[in-house]
């Protein structure tokens, strides 16, 4: 598909503390696609909101020429797919093999390691010793698909390096709030050595929600 033209509309309705909101952000920024962000609120979701996700009433929701994309996942493929020329770097590699490889992870991402992370953060304490044990486990596997890699992309950040910016960024944070040892430089040296490289990334780290702010927003949701 070719490039997009200057005059079109993109839109994205967004929660700014939201990891799955962020990758869109985080993806039309390194495409260089211009956009308007709506954020929204999750207690009292807004007409557009209903409106272009009526099945989910979640956030994101991509608007682009007023067809309305849900879910981050689908969104960061069609965004892919979009915006192609050959000034930006594709988020999913040409070969049939790897581009299978890089949806598997982002969904195991998604099914697996998220929820096992944000539940040893959670958890109270009876649950939290076996909750910590799977957080672990779900680390190792993701840094033994990074392998030597600089990104899991490669070279060049990909699509299930936006895919993991919670791991990223928002694990740290939520790790030091819950007084937990997850992500460090002693258990998973290559894994701690992407995040850093990641969140150094100028484009990334310009599409990341402020850390004192985003430490404040969970430290109040935990006190909750």
């Amino acid at each position: 598909m070719a490039s997009s033209s200057d005059n079109e509309e993109v839109r994205v309705l967004g929660k700014w503390a939201s990891p799955f909101s962020n990758r869109i952000d985080l993806a039309l920024k390194l495409k260089g696609v211009p956009y308007k962000y709506s954020e929204e609120d999750l207690a009292n979701k807004s007409l557009d909101l209903l409106k272009y996700n009526p099945v989910h009433k979640k956030v994101p929701v991509l608007v682009h020429n007023g067809n309305s994309i849900a879910e981050s996942l689908v969104i960061l493929e069609y965004i892919d797919e979009v915006w192609n020329n050959n000034n930006n770097h594709a988020f999913l590699p040409q070969d049939p093999y790897h581009r299978a490889l890089a949806r598997f992870w982002c969904k195991t991402l998604d099914d697996k390691i998220l929820p096992a992370i944000w539940n040893a953060c959670w958890s109270d304490e009876k649950g939290r010793e076996k909750a910590v044990e799977e957080a672990l486990e779900a680390l190792k596997i993701l840094q033994d698909e990074l392998k030597d890699k600089k990104f899991f992309g490669g070279e060049t950040i990909g699509l299930v390096d936006i895919a993991a910016n919670f791991i990223g960024y928002w694990v740290s944070i939520l790790q030091e709030i819950a007084g937990l040892e997850l992500l460090t430089i002693e258990k998973f040296p290559k894994l701690y050595e992407w995040s850093q490289e990641y969140i150094n990334h100028p484009v990334i780290k310009e599409g990341l929600p402020p850390r004192d702010e985003l430490f404040a927003f969970f430290k109040a949701s935990a006190k909750k």
